[in-house]
């Protein structure tokens, strides 16, 4: 010590020596010197620095419709589904990357004969409400999906599935025979038994828990509000800090609902809300802000014209079938209809889902269309202005009518639809129905000539409920009628296969008959379009979804805030 105070005492010496010149050279030399140690230092330390994820920021989305049954065996609407996914966690998780991740569950064993799956809950897993989770709970959510008195959407994927318990934290499901799609049932969200228990099968969907919910998934309620008429307008919500995937990172999320699609635009320009799904594409890049960021993400959906030759017998002639493929343009369709958000597709797995082809190169022709029509012995009428063909004593005439949805996307496709059809000399009636009306009106009892309609695949394609012979009648999903001895074996045999290489073969040899057959038109598969404030991070790698609600399956790593750590201090 006694020697650094010897030093600047001759250091002081010096200074007092220097002329004024020689002290403002001195001291601008010793604070571009500093200034430069310390830029060094800066940058050094920058180096070692990461930006992590921190807690706090707040998120407020706007929804269409109103939640009644925010219960993952009940949810039956898409804003139902949302809160839900919010709420709830499964034993697995959507990583919005086309995979399942373990939530609930730490692992899970799958049997050699692929007929059992074991899985293993976490340690310390609680309720919203504190209470443990055990596998009581898990038993007693796949009993209510099951239960045909509450008839949940979910019952369907549960039938013919027993499960037991092995422990408290255990469980086994035991399958009649193998379904390598069984995982995906895992993704059921669970409920909470000490809540539900009391709720007899017919009393569950009125039970205030349905719109009062205690889950165990990223967030949880802390508010509710409700306009004068009583209608459930917004919930706000916290991060759960007992999350099993970790504490979700923004603190606070609010989502608002509105009545339609307009509302919630207007609700968006005004600042009301900061993120926004599910809107029609001509509205997207009108009011997409410059703060935003315009997220387009695969839905794995089939829309298509599919024929019913027992309401529309011209529909046997396969001719017909190929000629309304030949005159159909599916790119002016995406173009149009969807702005560009959509993809053209051939068959019936769409692109990104397991078992998909690559599409085949555009066949648009309406010359080759008439040639196919003259070649199989059609004849067009110049004075009646249609296409005919005796047929057995009796005069065939090419026209038929197509029935669809009335939701704007659909409208517009099926005008341009007949615009096509119509420019070749086939004759087409547009029949538009409420969506409710078109399930259980038309296409349960199959009424229809031609169905212009969209298909959820699912993120494990199984496409079984739509082509296999079996299904052709309510409420089977093989809305073509579609048979072919084949088709099915190949179906039945893809189901049980565990090796993916051999299961991609027998979907893409089913793809390739189905097309051969032609019994439908493959036309587009849509993206689910998702407006979100460019300051939100952690939805980069956000690529794909089966249902808007997975949207949120990754929302606990999405954050606002930021900070700084050294590398080494950072979590792998």
């Amino acid at each position: 010590m006694k020697k650094i105070n010897k030093i600047l005492c001759e250091i002081v010496l010096i200074l007092r020596n220097f002329s004024l010149k020689e002290k403002i050279v001195f001291f601008s030399l010793a604070i571009i010197f500093a200034a430069s140690f310390l830029s060094l230092l800066w940058k050094i330390n920058n180096i070692f620095l990461i930006e992590i994820p921190a807690s706090g920021g707040a998120l407020t989305e706007g929804a269409i419709g109103t939640p009644r049954f925010i219960n993952p065996v009940l949810a039956m609407s898409d804003a139902d589904r949302d809160m839900t996914n919010l709420i709830y966690s499964g034993l697995l998780r959507p990583d919005n990357k086309g995979n399942l991740i373990p939530d609930l569950a730490e692992k899970f064993e799958i049997s050699r004969d692929s007929l059992s799956y074991t899985f293993f809950l976490k340690q310390n897993l609680v309720w919203h409400d504190g209470k443990p989770i055990t596998s009581d709970d898990i038993i007693f959510t796949i009993q209510q999906a099951k239960d045909p008195n509450i008839k949940s959407p979910r019952r369907a994927s549960w039938e013919g599935v027993e499960v037991e318990k092995l422990g408290d934290l255990s469980v086994r499901f035991s399958l009649e025979k193998p379904y390598v799609p069984f995982l995906e049932n895992a993704t059921i969200g669970i409920l909470p038994k000490h809540i539900w228990k009391e709720a007899m099968s017919d009393q569950m969907s009125f039970s205030e828990f349905n719109i009062k919910p205690v889950g165990s998934g990223p967030y949880k309620i802390k508010k509710i509000n409700k306009n004068s008429s009583g209608i459930i307008t917004s919930y706000e919500m916290v991060s759960n800090k007992n999350f099993a995937l970790g504490k979700p990172h923004i603190k606070n999320l609010i989502l608002r609902f509105y009545p339609s699609e307009k509302d919630l635009l207007n609700a968006y320009l005004k600042g009301s809300i900061d993120s926004i799904s599910a809107i029609a594409p001509q509205s997207a890049e009108k009011i997409k802000r410059n703060s935003s960021n315009l997220k387009t993400l695969s839905l794995p959906r089939v829309f298509g014209v599919f024929f019913n030759q027992n309401n529309a017998p011209i529909f046997s002639k396969k001719e017909i079938r190929s000629g309304l493929n030949l005159a159909t343009d599916k790119k002016r369709i995406i173009d149009e209809v969807f702005q560009g958000f959509g993809t053209k597709i051939d068959y019936p797995i769409p692109p990104g889902t397991f078992g998909a082809l690559p599409p085949e190169e555009e066949i648009f022709s309406p010359e080759k269309a008439r040639a196919l029509l003259l070649k199989n012995g059609w004849t067009f009428d110049e004075k009646e202005k249609i296409w005919e063909k005796k047929n057995k004593g009796d005069i065939l005439r090419l026209e038929f009518s197509l029935a669809t949805s009335d939701t704007p996307d659909l409208k517009q496709t099926a005008e341009l639809l007949k615009s096509m059809w119509e420019a070749v000399g086939i004759k087409v009636k547009i029949k538009i129905f409420e969506i409710g009306d078109l399930n259980q009106n038309i296409i349960r009892p199959r009424k229809y000539d031609a169905l212009l309609f969209g298909e959820v695949v699912g993120r494990d394609s199984d496409p079984f409920a739509f082509w296999h012979s079996s299904q052709r009648n309510d409420p089977g999903l093989n809305i073509a009628l579609y048979t072919n001895i084949k088709v099915d074996k190949l179906l039945e045999q893809a189901r049980t296969i565990s090796d993916e290489d051999e299961r991609r073969e027998k979907y893409e040899e089913f793809q390739r008959e189905v097309v051969k057959d032609a019994p439908a038109i493959f036309l587009f598969s849509p993206k689910f379009i998702y407006l979100l404030p460019n300051y939100l991070k952690g939805t980069e790698e956000m690529e794909s979804i089966t249902a808007p609600s997975e949207r949120f399956s990754q929302i606990y790593k999405w954050h606002i805030k930021t900070d700084k750590i050294w590398k080494i201090f950072a979590k792998d």
